[in-house]
């Protein structure tokens, strides 16, 4: 299998499987169990997943199957049948620089670290980070993300997310103000400009697996002209997302208010880009007013537990968004403030660390588990697609082996959530497929060489860290 899956660096076999190869018909799949993630929190078992395509065309009985109907019959009943994770704040440029930017908060990381790192890419250093990025982000069961884009080279983000299989959004960064590090920033017009061109380019891309999210790094970052004409520009995109960060990190806030004379939340609504297509990363320190905006824009949070421990920024105040209905769904942001991009350390920090202040009663399994799935496509527009297991919807599957020696010893419903939410990691997760597609078969990358995309990501960061 290794040697086929060398071939990843050639264009043919990516554009095969881009197209979902060359063979297509019914697929089935006989899991041990079945966690829906539907309106109903249904757990199946004895049931059959049929895929058709890239959909899910019927859940039968086992007792019903004809095998001969099928091109592909995948006994998995060893293994339990979830959703495919959706991450909603991801920076798949960042890989390369895991474990270079350490022990600092968020201000002095961006300056000392991450824009030098970021601007000194080219474009063959960024291929290198965002295959790191997506191959970890399938290993570990994430078939849908919002990544926050680096400043160049936008395109070979979106042509390795076309030709991986994933599913998700992606946008350039937009900065035109940076006095941190004057370096990594392009004028308001050249901006707008390269934006355009982008989402013109690549929205919708991948057979529709592929959209544009318009990404003004954070207000600091950017001029008031450009956040709102990325607003205007982004309605001319239906189904795109507005994604930025807001709200992460006193410092960050302190400058805010010393610019604007606002909070930051107030800021964005005051200059009209707040909605329901805008997803705003972080949003540690918000005030009660600021809450109210959130609510009253549906404005969606991604909250990202690992970077905002790490980052030392502080802890958000979920239990207290859920109860007034903000929506939060969870992303592991960047694998140079995490320092890996595994939705279950989101999952298991996300309850624990909100417990330990509110009560063991907050942030159950169950609420993460569906933050992690159907929430998080409600978050992107898509649940109509994906994040839950049900008849019409996308194949965005998850196999799981929740039968190892670190799992629950009960099979009940109720213990499969907490099994999920709190005893499984990476290596827990066995197949996943997108869009009808396999992209991991039995541990197995069926789109990248690991030893390849690995040694390759060393020599570019070794040539990256000579240009910074």
């Amino acid at each position: 299998m290794e040697r086929n899956q060398s071939k990843k660096m050639s264009k043919p076999s990516k554009t095969s499987l881009a197209k979902g190869g060359s063979k297509r018909g019914k697929i089935l799949i006989i899991p041990k169990q079945i966690v829906t993630a539907d309106s109903k929190e249904t757990v199946l078992k004895d049931r059959a997943v049929e895929i058709t395509d890239n959909k899910i065309s019927s859940i039968i009985p086992v007792s019903e199957i004809k095998k001969e109907n099928y091109i592909e019959v995948f006994d998995a009943r060893d293994l339990t049948l979830i959703p495919g994770f959706i991450q909603t704040h991801i920076h798949l440029s960042q890989t390369l620089f895991r474990g270079l930017a350490e022990d600092l908060p968020l201000l002095e990381w961006l300056r000392l670290k991450i824009f030098p790192f970021e601007n000194a890419h080219n474009e063959n250093s960024l291929k290198a980070a965002v295959q790191l990025s997506i191959n970890e982000l399938l290993m570990s069961g994430t078939t849908t993300l919002l990544d926050m884009g680096t400043l160049r080279y936008g395109e070979v983000v979106f042509e390795e997310m076309i030709d991986s299989g994933i599913r998700g959004f992606s946008g350039k960064c937009l900065v035109d103000v940076n006095e941190l590090y004057p370096e990594f920033k392009s004028t308001t017009e050249n901006e707008l400009k390269d934006l355009q061109k982008l989402a013109q380019t690549f929205h919708n891309s991948g057979q529709g697996r592929v959209k544009y999210s318009f990404s003004p790094r954070f207000v600091l970052s950017c001029t008031e002209k450009l956040l709102k004409e990325t607003k205007e520009i982004m309605n001319d995109y239906p189904e795109s997302i507005y994604h930025t960060h807001s709200s992460e990190n006193i410092d960050e806030i302190n400058e805010v208010r010393k610019r604007f004379h606002k909070e930051n939340i107030e800021y964005f609504n005051s200059i009209g880009v707040l909605d329901d297509h805008t997803v705003l990363a972080h949003c540690v320190h918000t005030s009660e007013n600021e809450r109210k905006m959130l609510k009253e824009k549906n404005t969606k949070v991604a909250h990202c537990p690992s970077a905002n421990l790490k980052l030392g920024s502080g802890i958000a105040p979920i239990p207290q968004y859920l109860k007034e209905g903000i929506s939060v769904t969870l992303g592991a942001d960047g694998a140079t403030c995490n320092n890996n991009l595994s939705i279950f350390n989101e999952m298991r920090l996300a309850s624990l660390i909100q417990k330990a202040i509110h009560g063991t009663e907050v942030m159950d399994a169950k609420t993460i588990f569906r933050m992690a799935t159907i929430e998080g496509a409600k978050a992107l527009h898509l649940e109509n697609e994906i994040g839950s297991i049900e008849v019409g919807k996308k194949a965005d599957l998850v196999l799981i082996d929740l039968d190892s020696y670190s799992n629950s010893s009960s099979d009940s419903d109720e213990s499969i959530y907490a099994d999920i939410v709190f005893s499984s990691t990476t290596e827990n997760v066995r197949s996943v497929m997108v869009d009808g597609k396999w992209i991991v078969k039995d541990k197995q990358s069926l789109v990248y060489d690991q030893k390849e995309i690995v040694e390759k990501g060393k020599e570019e960061l070794a040539m990256l860290l000579k240009r910074v």
